[in-house]
């Protein structure tokens, strides 16, 4: 890929196959759980429904945490991707049995396995790097377009098949888009140049005392320090963007008018509308990081940047719900909607995966990439308990949910603008 490591490549399509599967399920998981059961669903209430999507969102982004630590300790990066595109394969695979026992045993093989992918998966993208590579910021954003074309594609081809076939034959879909994901990591192992390999702990500490800062520089507990603090952020972020799945999801279905020239198409295909805006305008923001070089804005700036937008994102939808006078709203205004969170995700979520990497010491690299997974993983938690409050009968409600989501998020956007100063004396040399 034009300038980058060889790795990058095989690391793109390893995501995006496991993202195929992530955002697959993720497109109908909900509408799965609310649908009766003579429609194929599990009649659920949207309550339970929306606490289970939480649980399970917030699962397999915490399980990264410990995920990082096996590698970093036990596996290495590498094994403990490949064995974790087996387990999202096997888990999806009991969801497609369908029993209700098998239900819960499919959505926690596939936390296990999302914990062992996903933060390694980046964590190795970041050893492809060295710590203040210009390239650095743009390797990942097209790793982010990796993510995105398989977010892409999936609620395309497995929201139409749950809500227009059959709900359950949908995950079987995200079974055969894991399985293509490890194949391929398979066949393009040796691009990586052995990283993501389960280094000796005496090599470890080897690389710990070269990279060692000199006297006035910011310690390694300064920079985890900045990390703590980045993370209640990008947890905030996360918390609004991920409702995405959740109340968004639902106010698609319910108070979107899905219809174009007469015909009604699957209100899940909306969930795609983030990762077309991701693919079209990643290069984008990819160029104009390396075209501004080291006159960019630093990675707290970014961060602040992404939380206004996504407040913006849902004080449109608010208004949006509050002008519609309890009818269904034209389909434009969630495009509107994804288009300003896609811009808050690309100011946040690729730069975000860099600046942990970065300010991670070596020892613990992997650790710290669960870390900001875990940040993501308190988002969807968080966005799966607002999504409990939605009632479509009540639009009043609607309009307090997403205006209160769009206050916090815009209200931290710039207590982060005014800590930035304060944030980059911590971070030292690391933008």
């Amino acid at each position: 890929m034009g300038g980058h490591p060889k790795g990058l490549s095989t690391l793109f399509f390893t995501e995006m196959w496991e993202r195929f599967s992530y955002y697959g399920t993720r497109a109908f998981l909900m509408l799965y759980m609310t649908a009766a059961v003579a429609s194929g669903g599990l009649g659920f209430d949207t309550a339970k429904a929306a606490t289970i999507y939480g649980a399970y969102t917030s699962s397999a982004y915490f399980a990264t945490l410990p995920g990082g630590w096996i590698a970093d300790n036990i596996l290495g990066a590498r094994r403990s991707v490949l064995i974790g595109g087996i387990l999202i394969s096997i888990g999806n695979l009991l969801l497609f049995l369908g029993t209700m026992p098998l239900f819960y045993a499919g959505l926690g093989t596939v936390v296990v396995g999302t914990g062992l992918l996903k933060s390694n998966a980046a964590a190795i993208v970041g050893e492809l790097y060295g710590k203040n590579d210009p390239r650095r910021d743009a390797g990942f954003s097209i790793f982010y377009m990796g993510i995105n074309f398989g977010a892409f594609i999936s609620p395309i081809i497995c929201g139409w098949v749950a809500q227009r076939v059959n709900f359950r034959l949908a995950f079987l879909f995200a079974v055969i888009g894991m399985a293509f994901g490890v194949v391929q990591f398979v066949m393009g192992r040796r691009r990586l140049d052995g990283a993501g390999e389960l280094k000796p702990r005496n090599q470890v500490a080897a690389s710990a005392e070269t990279t060692a800062l000199k006297p006035g520089e910011s310690s390694d507990w300064a920079k985890l320090s900045a990390i703590g603090v980045l993370f209640c952020f990008s947890a905030i972020f996360w918390g609004a963007f991920e409702q995405a799945g959740s109340s968004l999801n639902l106010f698609a279905r319910d108070l979107t008018a899905n219809t174009v020239f007469g015909w009604e198409y699957p209100s899940s295909w909306l969930q795609a509308l983030n990762a077309v805006f991701i693919v079209s305008f990643a290069p984008v923001f990819s160029w104009m990081w390396m075209r501004m070089g080291d006159k960019q804005p630093s990675s707290p700036a970014k961060f602040a940047y992404g939380l206004l937008l996504a407040g913006a994102g849902f004080l449109v939808v608010a208004y949006a719900t509050s002008i519609a006078g309890g009818g269904k709203v034209s389909p434009l205004w969630l495009v509107l909607v994804y288009l300003l969170h896609t811009f808050g995700e690309l100011s946040l979520g690729p730069v975000g995966l860099s600046a942990f990497s970065a300010l991670a010491p070596p020892r613990v690299a992997a650790l710290m990439m669960g870390v900001y997974y875990l940040s993501i993983s308190a988002g969807n938690l968080l966005a799966g308990l607002a999504a409990t409050t939605f009632d479509a009968s009540n639009p009043e409600s609607v309009v307090r949910l997403f205006g209160t989501v769009a206050g916090v998020c815009v209200v931290a956007g710039l207590v982060l603008f005014a800590i930035t100063p304060f944030l980059k004396k911590l971070m030292g040399g690391v933008r």
